[in-house]
């Protein structure tokens, strides 16, 4: 069954990390495939029918749509992980700042400014593909998405953050204020967009799977 398991595996890596869904869809999956092969159906014409799996994976997708984040719990998730940012470094920095000559002092201080603003930003991306959200996100209920609803990519990921480190982010933030889905500029260039965490729907596995065979 490894080829089930890596077929329903890639499935899954399709879906926002963040929520139930994965769980949920990868039980079904499970119960689709060992169904079809109690019927005596080879595992390779199962797998095929199901088809691509971010196809797949967009279907099931489909049935619960996506919820645009209020820019208010937006700005109030990046203000909240620069908090965590700084709670981590500002007191690091102080201890520093004491035990230093004043000129060491400062340069101490500036590389960490440097180190802490870039370390943000990498821990940003690394966060948002693996785990959908970052701290903030996670606790005013948002997630990072493609516009289909599925994960996104390292790649999409590193393009959401470019205007930090262009030193642009202001700029780009004033798309969200215009556009339909409150996206930013690099948002809308990356295919990305910020939503909330919602309940998948209850439509079943095989009306999901279903639909993408139609």
């Amino acid at each position: 069954m490894k080829l089930a398991d890596d077929y329903i595996r890639s499935v899954t890596h399709c879906l926002p990390p963040a929520g139930p869904m994965r769980a949920r869809i990868e039980m079904e999956l499970r119960v689709i495939v060992a169904e079809q092969l109690e019927r005596g159906r080879d595992l390779d014409d199962v797998l095929r029918q199901l088809g691509d799996p971010l196809t797949l994976a967009e279907s099931y997708l489909a049935s619960a749509p996506l919820v645009t984040a209020p820019l208010k719990r937006r700005i109030g998730a990046k203000l909240a992980d620069m908090a965590f940012v700084g709670i981590a470094i500002v007191p690091a920095l102080v201890m520093a700042g004491r035990a230093l000559q004043p000129e060491m002092a400062a340069l101490v201080v500036v590389a960490g400014l440097i180190g802490g603003a870039v370390g943000f930003g990498a821990g940003t991306i690394g966060m948002e593909y693996w785990l959908g959200q970052t701290p903030g996100k996670r606790l005013l209920g948002l997630q990072v998405v493609r516009e289909s609803g599925a994960a996104i990519s390292l790649g999409q990921s590193i393009v959401r953050q470019i205007p930090i480190l262009l030193q642009m982010y202001w700029i780009d933030v004033l798309f969200a204020f215009f556009t339909p889905r409150r996206q930013r500029a690099f948002e809308l260039l990356s295919k990305t967009r910020v939503v909330m965490v919602t309940p998948t729907s209850d439509r079943s596995a095989g009306e999901a799977g279903g639909t993408s065979n139609a």
